[in-house]
């Protein structure tokens, strides 16, 4: 594999980012510098820290560090969207999928991060 933008993770990290980007246009505009912006950098940054991870491929701990701080993006995202749905921003349809879709993306970042040398 020779991009990072060929791992089934990134593919399905980049697609919720764009997804979470969508619905949070819809928030109220008191959210902008809260929550629309918090919900939007933190499901953007674990695509960022994935690239860079892979990068850094070569150095088993860095790699492992930066994937890690993936996942703890990937969290925060989960976060984000438990108050999205708590201030009645999403419908539950909307929130259980997209949670669905982090809960899949951490799975794929734990294997990273447990099997880092599958990845040089």
């Amino acid at each position: 594999m020779s991009t990072f933008k060929e791992l089934t993770v990134y593919k399905k990290a980049f697609q919720l980012a764009m997804e979470v980007f969508e619905i949070s246009k819809k928030f109220p505009d008191v959210e902008k510098y809260a929550l629309t912006d918090q919900i939007r950098r933190c499901s953007r940054s674990v695509c960022a820290n994935l690239a860079e991870g892979y990068r850094k491929r070569q150095y088993p701990a860095h790699f492992v560090s930066k994937i890690s701080d993936s996942d703890m993006e990937n969290s925060e995202t989960q976060v984000w969207l438990d108050f999205a749905l708590a201030c009645n921003y999403i419908e539950t349809e909307i929130y259980n999928d997209k949670t669905n879709k982090t809960i899949e993306i951490g799975k794929l970042l734990n294997h990273m991060i447990n099997n880092p040398n599958k990845y040089k």
